[in-house]
């Protein structure tokens, strides 16, 4: 008698384990989908702002066709896949870094009211883009380690749902602008 009431104490056990993680993962993946969604928000904002940079008359005009043809492919590229897309936002955070590089060019950028608008807005649009990013991929990385726990795998806890990736691509902000 004793021995079916620990069995089914433990199996009681299991089960509440299991189901509290199969709901920490299922919280983690709309963790995950939130975190997308605002990054591309965030990278749409971002490509905005550079195109409006391109098209304001404060660059130089080989740089305004180089930046305003990477902000185009940028806003255009959310029907590729996820790699590709961060190899065409990583192309924009080239683009601006080569305008945007000399601090000394940034700063006669900042002389016009314009041109120091539209740097303030990049700038902001930088970092939310980096935190984005940052945030989206500590909860692709910590999805990955619950799901990779031995009781999870066996008991098929996160279904059929593909496995995390995190996005990989080059955010960091263009020199002239660190230098502000």
């Amino acid at each position: 008698m004793w021995v079916g009431i620990i069995i089914t104490l433990l199996l009681v056990i299991l089960g509440l384990y299991l189901s509290m993680t199969a709901g920490r993962i299922d919280r983690l993946h709309q963790r995950i989908e939130t975190s997308s969604l605002a990054l591309d928000a965030h990278l749409l904002r971002r490509s905005s702002i550079a195109l409006e940079l391109a098209t304001a008359g404060v660059l130089d005009l080989a740089s305004s066709v180089v930046i305003a043809d990477a902000a185009h492919a940028a806003r255009t590229s959310a029907d590729l896949d996820k790699v590709l897309k961060a190899q065409v936002e990583s192309d924009l955070t080239a683009a601006l870094d080569a305008a945007l590089e000399d601090p000394e060019e940034t700063a006669v950028i900042e002389i016009t009211e314009l041109g120091s608008g539209l740097l303030d807005e990049l700038d902001a649009a930088f970092r939310r883009v980096q935190l984005s990013r940052r945030f989206h991929n500590d909860a692709v990385r910590a999805c990955r380690q619950v799901r990779s726990q031995f009781l999870v795998r066996i008991f098929r806890l996160a279904g059929h749902t593909t496995w995390p990736e995190t996005c990989e691509m080059d955010d960091t902000r263009p020199h002239g602008l660190n230098e502000r």
